[in-house]
């Protein structure tokens, strides 16, 4: 099986190009946030909060996630039910924030990801794909840009959403996470052992896309 690691900060814009890239390719694309989602989900519908007052190995043994495609459209599966539609909630993305945040979880989730990745050709991205759960991946790659670009991306992003939002504020979030994701201690951003960076800074979606198939043709086919 073939698998393709895209680990990088915020905004760099890594998601959108492994969908492209997974649908280009016939692979799996492996939305890790969304599994996270779906744990939140259960935990939420069993009653509990993000405090997780709870013993939650017991939960985990009676929990099934799984990443299955309907047509070309990826959905997640929680215990057999479709819940796409329903993990993109202020409330679960708060109970996924809670969730990723215990060991337990974490390590239930990671055995997942790897066990996706051995039963299918898979895309994946996150902030430590190339370096924590798939460090053998056939393929490692670092997506980047300047904090400046990616703050620019997302602020034009917003407006044709018509939110209300700011440049500066955007760019001191951007910052701020680029140093809580490189710095923390369990598993922080940094570019994977054999990996490529890949930077996007100067490329619209088409030429990143175009930049990204052509590594991937030449790498993975050697």
């Amino acid at each position: 099986m073939i698998s393709i690691a895209l680990d990088g900060p915020a905004g760099a814009g890594k998601s959108t190009l492994a969908k492209a890239a997974a649908k280009k390719l016939g692979f799996i694309y492996v939305d890790t946030g969304a599994l996270y989602r779906a744990v939140g989900l259960k935990f939420s519908r069993l009653g509990y909060n993000t405090e997780l007052n709870c013993e939650i190995e017991p939960i985990l043994e009676n929990t099934a996630v799984d990443i299955r495609f309907i047509g070309e459209e990826q959905h997640v599966f929680l215990d057999g039910e479709d819940v796409n539609a329903l993990i993109r909630t202020p409330e679960i993305s708060m109970m996924a924030s809670a969730v990723s945040a215990r060991p337990p979880v974490r390590a239930f989730l990671l055995e997942l990801q790897r066990k996706l990745a051995r039963e299918n050709n898979v895309i994946m991205d996150g902030r430590d794909i190339g370096t924590v759960v798939l460090p053998d991946a056939t393929l490692k790659l670092f997506v980047t840009a300047a904090p400046e670009t990616r703050a620019d991306r997302r602020y034009k992003e917003l407006l044709e959403k018509g939110a209300d939002v700011k440049y500066d504020d955007i760019l001191s979030d951007i910052k701020t996470r680029d140093y809580n994701d490189t710095h923390r201690e369990i598993a922080p951003l940094k570019v994977a052992e054999g990996g490529i960076v890949f930077d996007t800074d100067e490329l619209d979606f088409n030429a990143a896309l175009a930049a990204l198939m052509e590594i991937i043709n030449k790498e993975v086919k050697k």
